[in-house]
């Protein structure tokens, strides 16, 4: 009686799709990977960007797949745990496996040095000096600092505590730190020590550009920086220089930064919708997402 033959070998032979990552894997080629895995990470992608669980039909064309597909990859994911499916309606959710991964992800990111690792691009983009600012025991506080080339020197140092209301920083944190928690809380106290202290201030000659005088301007700023999505002063802080500020948030949407540019007026475009400003904004949002943040819809 012959041999039984080894089943394994009546197999087909691989698909032409995973073919390449094996020969790339066997060679060393960074390139190696898993396809089945990247597609059904398109899945996973799907149900984190949507509002809430989906049905198998939206899920399937959210990540441009057949149901029949993709309800194979979902059994898979609900047997791991990183998808569940609701047993009255039949939508599909991210899974308790989901949740421990994003929260242990989330405990291990250092929002500064990630800010840190995205300022020489950004300086490239936008050619001014650039900073990072958190909120500190006094108030806002430049914690990083990125001087462009050939610019002029600004008299500003690292520990600097901001002005709430003639700094673009100030502005930023003063409009965006949530009134709930300690700092929210501080945030129209010092907003009223400021505008005192100002009233004191003996007179310069010079005319006051963009600075408030009362809370009626005070709101006005504040708006003005909420529905830019940034702060900005033009020689508010210091005679001859402008700058911006715009807001990173973490996965709980508490403020945890802010990104800054500022240089000459003469060579840094002030208005809102310049380009170092747009630059700015895209930084702060990407970071904002990396950091678990999510636009409200």
């Amino acid at each position: 009686m012959p041999a039984a033959k080894n089943p394994i070998k009546q197999t087909s032979p691989a698909s032409p799709s995973t073919v390449p990552d094996a020969d790339h894997a066997e060679n060393g080629d960074p390139r190696a990977g898993i396809q089945s895995v990247e597609v059904g990470f398109e899945l996973l992608s799907a149900l984190s960007d949507a509002p809430g669980a989906l049905m198998l039909r939206d899920l399937a064309a959210a990540a441009g797949m057949s149901a029949a597909k993709a309800h194979r990859y979902l059994v898979s994911f609900q047997r791991m745990g990183l998808v569940m499916q609701d047993p009255v309606s039949t939508r599909y959710d991210l899974g308790p496996a989901a949740l421990r991964l994003g929260l242990a992800s989330l405990s291990r990111i250092d929002a500064v040095k990630l800010a840190r690792e995205r300022l020489p691009q950004l300086l490239a983009e936008t050619g001014h000096t650039l900073a990072i600012a958190v909120w500190g025991n006094q108030g806002p506080t430049m914690v990083h600092w990125l001087e462009a080339p050939q610019t002029v020197p600004v008299t500003l140092r690292l520990g600097d505590v901001m002005p709430l209301l003639t700094s673009a920083t100030g502005r930023c944190f003063a409009t965006f730190t949530g009134p709930e928690g300690r700092d929210g809380q501080r945030i129209a106290p010092m907003i009223r020590d400021e505008l005192a202290r100002m009233k004191k201030l003996p007179p310069t000659g010079l005319p006051l550009v963009d600075v408030p005088q009362n809370q009626h301007d005070v709101q006005a700023v504040l708006a003005e920086t909420r529905q830019h999505g940034l702060g900005r002063v033009v020689h508010s802080l210091l005679p001859g220089v402008g700058g911006f500020c715009a807001p990173v948030f973490d996965a709980q949407g508490r403020l945890a930064m802010g990104l800054v540019v500022l240089g000459s007026v003469a060579t840094l475009d002030t208005r809102w919708d310049s380009a170092p400003a747009a630059a700015l904004l895209r930084c702060a949002r990407q970071l904002s997402a990396d950091l678990g943040h999510r636009l409200a819809a």
